[in-house]
């Protein structure tokens, strides 16, 4: 992980960057070189991810929010049965560096929270798209998903506010 931040660091203090090739077909696409951006997913310009599935919707924070957090050690989340709003915060994390409300990229009722976060807080960083997932949601205006960006979108979105720091 230490080796990661510091290549990140690095990478992004010389302006390198790394992109997929435009002809080339990849289930994810590169944004500052190590950030992943998955297909399939939906993006918030709060760098959180939505995967809809049916009648429910799994939601985390990116690669690039992780990235930028560094070490996750503590995680605040809703309980299951409440409710979340687009763009109003449900939860935070906590890391070495900071603080971060995570906000909702779309509106409905928590279902399910995934409780493995509290013992072991890290698997958003190793896993920020499969184990380090934080709600399950049942969407409550499906229609919000399509204010989000898709991974292009995302990708392009996260290279310019890099590069605006």
């Amino acid at each position: 992980m230490a080796l990661r931040m510091w290549a990140s660091s690095t990478a992004n203090a010389l302006k390198i960057s790394c992109s997929s090739k435009p002809n080339v077909s990849l289930a994810f696409s590169l944004s500052r070189c190590f950030s992943t951006v998955l297909d399939g997913l939906k993006y918030a310009n709060s760098h959180e991810w939505v995967k809809h599935e049916g009648p429910v919707a799994t939601i985390g924070i990116t690669d690039h929010a992780q990235d930028h957090l560094g070490e996750v050690v503590f995680v605040e989340l809703p309980e299951q049965g409440g409710s979340v709003s687009q763009g109003k915060g449900f939860g935070a994390v906590e890391s070495v560096k900071a603080t971060s409300d995570i906000n909702s990229p779309i509106s409905g009722e928590v279902v399910e929270v995934n409780s493995k976060l509290s013992e072991t807080p890290g698997l958003i960083n190793s896993s920020p798209y499969e184990d380090g997932w934080m709600i399950k949601v049942k969407p409550s205006s499906p229609s919000e998903l399509e204010s989000l960006m898709g991974p292009k979108e995302y990708t392009k979105f996260c290279e310019e506010e890099d590069a605006s720091h």
